[in-house]
């Protein structure tokens, strides 16, 4: 090999090198990032930093916020009684909406998790309803179907059952939300039926040998296998629960008699209706606290019924 080939082939390779670390610099990465990085500081951190300070002023939105303190928390704490109001009716909203929506998504992921024919397309007819279930259209839909006229009165009409506008009773308004947020199981039934399909079939094999039954076994492999999908699923669901607002929203409006004024209607009152945006954004937070210690509660329970794979076997 000659001189001048030998001093090329270096030259090559110490450009190589260069490249190299510069691509692997931490300017690169960041360089990828940047647009998720640049919307995350736009759109979510700087919003939440102003809301904060909001959230000690006075501020209507036409005029320059003034400074309170702690007045606004003072206010929705002690002299608030739409604030307690509509903090009972999103809890007991979460406490019945969130268990029945994972227990149908589990179990209809148990009869999606089969394999014959065609089993793809009804999996994804049964999710497709989900895609459009927080659309406004849908709302005004479900709001037709639960009025005096509608679609469930003219079926107990046809058993001689004399129905009733179920949205406009404070005795089952809520119920009617509840069941059109149990109806939005498909992106839980999804996550389930992954969790199913990660089940070794030797467990259920095993288990029929020594005469477990399909109850015995669903409480003793299914169960505890898809504990940590459970977690997962109850944390999402939970949280996307306590900020329930566009069914509330197009199909009640909080009514009647504020038997469904759910917490974030009661805060996009405040902010838009009277344009108090400073105790709109304390409630905001206080919202915030809220699901945070709710999910804190999970997790902490979550020792002693989430069972792990790796726990299961460092015991063994």
């Amino acid at each position: 090999m000659s001189a001048l080939n030998r001093v090329r082939q270096r030259q090559w390779k110490s450009f190589s090198l260069r490249l190299r670390g510069r691509w692997e610099s931490p300017v690169a990465g960041y360089l990828f990032i940047s647009p998720w990085l640049i919307g995350f500081l736009g759109l979510t951190l700087y919003p939440m930093i102003m809301s904060l300070y909001y959230a000690f002023t006075n501020f209507s939105l036409l005029e320059a916020p003034q400074w309170v303190g702690w007045k606004n928390y003072n206010l929705i704490l002690t002299n608030d009684d739409t604030f307690v109001t509509s903090l009972k009716v999103t809890l007991l909203f979460v406490v019945f909406s969130v268990p029945l929506k994972l227990i149908f998504a589990l179990l209809v992921a148990m009869l999606l998790n089969k394999d014959i024919k065609g089993i793809s397309a009804y999996r994804l007819m049964i999710y497709f309803p989900s895609l459009i279930g927080t659309s406004i259209a849908v709302a005004i839909l479900w709001k037709n179907i639960f009025s005096g006229d509608g679609f469930i009165n003219q079926i107990l009409e046809v058993f001689g059952i004399e129905g009733y506008s179920w949205v406009n009773d404070p005795r089952t308004a809520l119920s009617t939300l509840v069941v059109l947020v149990v109806w939005q199981f498909g992106s839980s039934m999804v996550i389930f039926l992954t969790g199913l399909k990660q089940i070794p079939r030797d467990y259920y094999e095993a288990s029929s040998v020594d005469g477990a039954s399909k109850i015995r076994q669903f409480f003793s492999i299914t169960l505890p296998s898809l504990s940590p999908i459970i977690l997962f699923n109850l944390v999402l669901q939970t949280i996307g629960s306590f900020q329930m607002f566009t069914q509330a929203f197009i199909i009640t409006k909080g009514g009647p008699i504020n038997s469904t004024y759910m917490y974030a209607l009661y805060l996009y009152d405040r902010a838009f209706g009277r344009l108090q945006m400073g105790y709109a954004s304390a409630l905001a937070w206080i919202l915030l606290i809220i699901i945070g210690i709710a999910t804190a509660l999970i997790f902490i329970s979550s020792r002693y019924w989430v069972f792990y794979e790796n726990e299961r076997k460092g015991k063994a």
